[in-house]
């Protein structure tokens, strides 16, 4: 039994193999392919003969395969790493604006509160290089004032 299903295998891969094996492919007269290592019989048409090799002639040709359309496996990967590229400097400038606008709205938070201490007439205190503290005159709380406004104009005015 193992006999006989080895050589049913042989005969499969042997007809398998035989369209690989053969030069010329025609369509017969009843439609049915054929391949064979010699030429179609003559008073066959040119527009049946599907596969001949060389050209012999007009109705001789030879299948070939059509060139693939569209870009190429490394045009595609080169698309797509440019892409990739654009896309991370799209994300790190937007990861730097995020960061710029949250540094200058915690700017303007600051502002906003030390313009409220100013506002309310306590005293304000300042630390000098030596490390001694020092409280504002009405000068300088009127010169802070006036810095203070015009950095919340500027937060108001995006700019």
């Amino acid at each position: 039994m193992a006999a006989t299903t080895l050589r049913r295998l042989a005969c499969m891969l042997a007809f398998a193999a035989l369209p690989a094996l053969a030069q010329h492919v025609w369509l017969d007269e009843k439609g049915v392919k054929q391949y064979s290592d010699q030429p179609p019989p003559a008073g066959t048409p040119a527009s049946r003969i599907l596969q001949s090799p060389g050209a012999r002639g007009a109705a001789s040709t030879l299948t070939t395969v059509p060139a693939p359309s569209g870009p190429t496996l490394a045009e595609r990967n080169a698309d797509f790493e440019k892409r990739r590229l654009e896309r991370a400097e799209r994300e790190q400038k937007e990861s730097e604006q995020a960061a710029l606008e949250k540094e200058k709205s915690r700017n303007c938070e600051q502002a906003r509160a030390y313009g409220r201490a100013l506002a309310n007439g306590g005293r304000i205190s300042r630390t000098d290089a030596n490390g001694e503290r020092s409280y504002l005159t009405d000068t300088q709380r009127a010169e802070e004032t006036s810095r203070v406004q015009r950095v919340l104009e500027q937060c108001r005015s995006g700019s």
